[in-house]
């Protein structure tokens, strides 16, 4: 009689909350606003750079930090954010960031210096650290075990979507308004997320341990260095200056002083024993090889679609949406694949469409590339990326116990954050030289400050400054020596991402199925085991 009682408990537990995929739906909206706003602000620099009433007269200084100042923190609370989300709820932790994060966007769009800017943009970068695991752990605790992957392909979809529609979003209203509509519009999105979070999100705790305080500061004082330093090596092409690799190797060294601590600790805010998991770790270094790659390679070809082709920030984010769209199809699919073909395949064939992307770059594009090559691209590579991020985050957040889910969501997001910022910097610094030692050569009447960058030489040649008969000569140097730059670039992304194979290859499980399972049990076998 007992056992009759019993039974329907599992039953229920795997069905999931009954509002899951309503709740799903608010999760993704609030998960978009933030990346968007990662990307919506890069078509606003011109205008923020104009004095005011059109633009702030932001200098060149002001309008990288602007950018920088939303990462920084961003990159720098996540982890932490994560943490206090499992004690104190990840749904108050949800509302409270969309609350930050909408007062921060209100303020931002009637900001009158730009040093005003920079200070909201930091606290935008705030109010999204504290969201953004909650969306995630939040989505863990609401969706059953055999759900959860496919609800995490569509989590995943929404990064894409998210970071395609920011150029194409921020373009139209530039068109139709003044420069603040760029952050207005995040406030009705966040109201609404507000409604919808408390109605229908169920509250969710995890670990009630003892608070690992110095852990949390270790972790954010570590990873703001870090982050600092890598971004001021993009932004200046250079690892050599005291302020790069002086912050770097700060927050090398409180990091590993982090993981010192955390082993040494029985109630750690993370449990160091889950990297000891080959699956684990292989899985927390694809998402950093991953994003690695592309968020470096695609920062560059904004420059190739706008430099080269002349397409305006509008067009050029309207060329980015096939990407976008390529993973909202077919990461929610992804799963499907894993149960049929089996983790390892999946990868690999993942991974083979995103190095396409590096290899047709590297040795097929020239500055006369017909624009559908790019469609096509973006299309494949997105197609990659969603077949390749849900299952090495499925085994990420498989791997953490579901009390500790915001730990992993925060790991997850962190791991993205610093391996995008990193691929810019380091590939920005290939490109950035590869292009002054060619530059040089090509373009010999060019003066100093012009060789700089590629944007420095561009500059100068839409400002008027060259003369008339220099300036065709000069253009088609700089067009030459651009495409040269970037062709080493995505040789660099080539192995990085062969790095990446290797690492499927060797660690992402098989097919693996035995005859008394259903095809999602080893699936979700295959995903999770050590």
């Amino acid at each position: 009689m007992s056992d009759t009682r019993s039974e329907p408990t599992p039953e229920v537990e795997d069905q999931g909350h009954p509002r899951r995929w309503a709740i799903l739906g608010v999760l993704v909206i609030s998960l978009i606003v933030v990346v968007l706003d990662n990307t919506v602000l890069n078509v606003a620099m011109k205008t923020l750079a104009a004095p005011a009433p059109e633009g702030v007269e932001a200098s060149q200084s002001d309008l990288a930090w602007m950018i920088n100042s939303y990462t920084l923190v961003f990159a720098g609370l996540l982890f932490a954010s994560g943490i206090i989300g499992d004690r104190i709820g990840r749904k108050r932790m949800l509302i409270g960031g969309l609350v930050v994060f909408g007062l921060a966007s209100l303020l931002s769009a009637y900001a009158s210096t730009p040093d005003q800017l920079i200070w909201y943009r930091a606290l935008m970068g705030a109010g999204a650290a504290v969201m953004m695991p909650s969306t995630l752990s939040l989505l863990r605790n609401v969706f059953s075990a055999k759900e959860f992957p496919k609800a995490l392909g569509i989590w995943t979809g929404a990064v894409g979507i998210g970071g395609a529609i920011g150029p194409i979003v921020g373009g139209a209203l530039l068109e139709h308004f003044w420069w603040g509509s760029v952050f207005l519009i995040n406030v009705p999105i966040v109201v609404f997320g507000i409604v919808a979070v408390s109605i229908l999100a169920p509250e969710s705790k995890g670990s009630q341990a003892k608070a690992d305080f110095v852990g949390m500061a270790l972790s954010m004082i570590g990873l703001v260095s870090l982050t600092y330093g890598i971004i001021e090596a993009g932004d200046s092409g250079s690892w050599s200056g005291i302020e790069v690799w002086g912050t770097i190797a700060l927050g090398v060294i409180v990091l590993v002083g982090f993981v010192l601590w955390e082993k040494r600790i029985p109630h750690a805010s993370l449990d160091m024993n889950l990297f000891k998991n080959t699956r684990f770790s292989a899985s927390s270094a694809i998402i950093t090889l991953t994003f690695f790659g592309m968020m470096g390679l695609m920062f560059f070809m904004t420059f190739y679609l706008q430099l080269l082709k002349g397409y305006t920030p509008l067009e050029t984010g309207l060329l980015f949406l096939p990407f976008g769209a390529s993973m909202l199809v077919f990461a929610p699919l992804s799963n499907t694949l894993v149960q049929r073909f089996g983790a390892k395949t999946v990868g690999i064939v993942a991974m083979l469409l995103v190095i396409t992307n590096f290899t047709v770059t590297a040795l097929v594009f020239e500055a006369d590339t017909p624009v559908w090559v790019v469609i096509v691209l973006f299309l494949i590579t997105g197609a990659g990326m969603a077949n390749l991020m849900p299952p090495a985050m499925n085994t990420l957040m498989s791997s953490v116990p579901k009390e500790k889910a915001g730990v992993g969501s925060a790991l997850a997001n962190t791991l993205r954050q610093v391996g995008g910022a990193l691929g810019v910097a380091v590939l920005g610094t290939v490109m950035a030289q590869a292009y002054q030692s060619r530059i040089g050569d090509a373009a010999p009447q060019l003066p100093d400050a012009a060789r700089e960058s590629y944007a420095a030489t561009y500059g100068a040649l839409e400002s008027g400054a060259l003369p008339a008969d220099a300036a065709a000569a000069v253009t088609s140097a700089a067009d030459s020596s651009f495409i040269d730059a970037l062709h080493i670039t995505a040789f660099s992304a080539i192995g990085v991402a062969l790095v990446g194979l290797v690492i499927i290859a060797l660690f992402f499980p098989g097919r693996q199925r035995r005859e008394t399972e259903t095809p999602a049990e080893a699936a979700e076998a295959a995903l999770i085991e050590a």
